[in-house]
């Protein structure tokens, strides 16, 4: 089951993030690397910016989340995680697509460079690495991340988004 997350689920979320992120230990850079990957204070500050969890609920335990972030023109998909022992069963497919239903907006996603898989993930549900000139401006407009992840980071972006920057 797929539902909406709420505060309740705050800490349920925080350790989703923190084991699944483990993967991109020794793959982005050390000086982005930090323990935890998410802070509490830092999550509770993406909640308050608005990002909004849905989480992949069995049995009554969350074992996937992911979050998206409405801003200006654009549903930003954010932190997207599954558990470790979770990982390559359907379950981040299901909440992207989940979140593909209700988004009224065109879908960005940011992720680091070198996290091949998380690339592989959404090109598989066609999303697209937006040129990489336009890359930094998007990350600059829509997301507030250190100049250092804007240089170590892709955009990749669903078809509504290159329709609407390039309408016929």
């Amino acid at each position: 089951m797929i539902r909406p997350c709420d505060l309740h689920d705050f800490w349920t979320i925080y350790e989703i993030i923190n084991d699944a992120s483990q993967a991109y230990e020794g793959v982005i850079p050390p000086d982005c690397w930090e323990e935890p990957y998410m802070s509490e204070e830092e999550l509770r500050h993406e909640m308050d910016e608005g990002v909004m969890f849905w989480g992949y609920e069995e049995d009554g335990n969350l074992v996937g989340v992911m979050g998206t972030q409405e801003v200006e023109d654009v549903t930003l998909i954010r932190h997207a995680y599954v558990r470790t022992r979770r990982r390559n069963q359907g379950i981040g497919g299901k909440l992207l697509a989940h979140l593909r239903r209700r988004a009224t907006s065109p879908i960005l996603v940011g992720t680091w460079a070198d996290a091949s898989w998380a690339i592989r993930f959404y090109e598989k549900h066609n999303f697209q690495k937006v040129r990489p000139e336009e890359k930094d401006s998007l990350l600059r407009k829509y997301w507030s991340i250190p100049d250092r992840q804007i240089e170590i980071s892709v955009v990749l972006a669903e078809s509504k988004w290159f329709e609407s920057v390039n309408p016929l």
